[in-house]
């Protein structure tokens, strides 16, 4: 027995792995017969042991997964987002002539730019007017819906940059500078179709900020829209670009020529923004994430 041992010691195997051979075959059995069950015998051990690793990885990767989906920032209420979502600096002149087609002052577009980030759960808002706007409205600077102003004024969401009259002449602070000023500071978002090419010339620091944060936009009819794409196809998409940190994966598919008229539904291989942060794989997919 000891020199069966000593042997199938030496080749790696076990005592306890010897023990069961021998009381399989018997204390009797020649060498080559217990090297054959040895072999065998942990033939099937690392079978059992490679099924049983599988089986734990798997029940790890199920388990990481599903602590994943559970945490998900996805998940998240608007109101727990609210945090994450950047500061928002309106140029309000900018966007009010746009809403008038250059031609009026138009205080309705600052309301409808206004209540975009609003509904989005932005709660840092802020409009800059240059305080001259204030007066009546005449024929070569007409304004409409004035009162808006005053109502965004109250609820500290407006704010009239500094002008006065000396000796007749209207005395103009540049509000394009305290727009980039505040941004700059806050760490926030300049709603505005304008480049602010003289502020960048002044610091390198805001010329980098304005690349970087400048957030342009487009209005059809009465609907405030910016684009998906802010810093182009290559950069992140509109949600992670208003947020601090990103949470929304960047979604790298093709947008969908059909749109919204598509009708492929979740197994179209396309990318559909209007979708938001629902699924886009398919049903068959979605099941099989389920079921595991």
């Amino acid at each position: 027995y000891q020199t069966k041992l000593e042997f199938a010691l030496k080749l790696g195997y076990s005592e306890e792995q010897v023990q069961l051979v021998l009381n399989k075959l018997g204390t009797d059995a020649l060498i080559n017969d217990i090297l054959g069950e040895l072999v065998k015998l942990g033939n099937k051990t690392e079978t059992d042991q490679t099924v049983t690793n599988a089986n734990t990885s798997v029940m790890h990767e199920a388990s990481s997964i599903e602590s994943q989906t559970s945490e998900s920032p996805l998940q998240e209420d608007v109101t727990e987002d609210g945090d994450n979502l950047r500061p928002i600096v309106i140029d309000g002149s900018n966007v009010a002539m746009s809403h008038g087609n250059k031609e009026v002052f138009s205080c309705r577009g600052i309301k409808l730019a206004v209540d975009w980030f609003l509904e989005r759960g932005h709660k840092d808002v802020t409009v800059f007017v240059p305080a001259w706007r204030k007066e009546q409205s005449r024929p070569d600077a007409l304004i409409t819906d004035q009162e808006i102003l005053r109502k965004l004024e109250k609820e500290k969401i407006l704010v009239f940059t500094p002008s006065r009259r000396v000796q007749g002449r209207r005395v103009v602070c540049y509000d394009d500078r305290f727009i980039v000023k505040l941004a700059f500071e806050s760490d926030g978002i300049i709603v505005s179709n304008d480049n602010y090419r003289d502020l960048a010339n002044e610091k390198p620091e805001w010329k980098k900020f304005i690349d970087e944060r400048l957030l342009m936009y487009s209005f059809v009819n009465d609907k405030f829209m910016p684009p998906d794409d802010p810093l182009g196809r290559h950069g992140p998409s509109l949600d992670n670009f208003l947020r601090k940190k990103p949470i929304v994966p960047e979604h790298k598919k093709q947008p969908c020529p059909y749109g919204k008229k598509c009708t492929y539904g979740h197994k179209c291989k396309y990318y559909h923004p209007e979708r938001g942060n629902q699924p886009q794989r398919s049903v068959a997919d979605e099941l099989r994430a389920m079921s595991r």
